[in-house]
Parts: C-alpha cells; sequence; structure tokens
C-alpha cells in the first residue's frame, strides 16, 4: 500500500512539472513569434510612405508589448516547474 501511495505521488509531480514546462515552451515560442512580427512591422515601417509607416510603427509596438508580455510569463512557468 505505501508503495502504491508513493507511485501515485511521483506521477503526480511528474504530470504538474510536465504541464509547467509545457507553459514555459509555449510562452517562450510566442515571444519569439511576436518579436519576429515586430522586426517585419519595423521594416514595412522603414520602406513606406507616412500615413502607412505610422501605422507600421504603431503595430510594432504593439508586438513588442506582447513579445515582453509572453517571455515574462515563460519565465514566470519556468520559475514555477523548477520549484
Amino acid at each position: 500500500m505505501k508503495k502504491l501511495i508513493t507511485v501515485v505521488a511521483l506521477a503526480f509531480a511528474a504530470s504538474t512539472a510536465f504541464a509547467q514546462a509545457t507553459t514555459a515552451v509555449k510562452e517562450a515560442g510566442k515571444a519569439t513569434a511576436e518579436t519576429a512580427k515586430q522586426g517585419t512591422e519595423n521594416m514595412k515601417s522603414a520602406t513606406t510612405k507616412e500615413p502607412s509607416s505610422t501605422m507600421h510603427s504603431a503595430k510594432a509596438g504593439v508586438h513588442k508589448a506582447k513579445a515582453k508580455r509572453h517571455g515574462h510569463k515563460a519565465k514566470a512557468a519556468a520559475k514555477e516547474a523548477v520549484k
């Protein structure tokens, strides 16, 4: 009976750690994608005329903010996974 309880507890801990690690990986991927989108918008901004340029700059700022948020979430999830 003691072994069964130990095995169940270990399985629960392993599944929890896996879920948290998965979250960290997903958030890191989202941060990378948003950073790439930011670069694309910056490039578009540099090569277009004024009205579109302003719009692309604003979009790049939004992508930068999203990337920062996803980066913080990934860092928090990674810290939680190691606990």
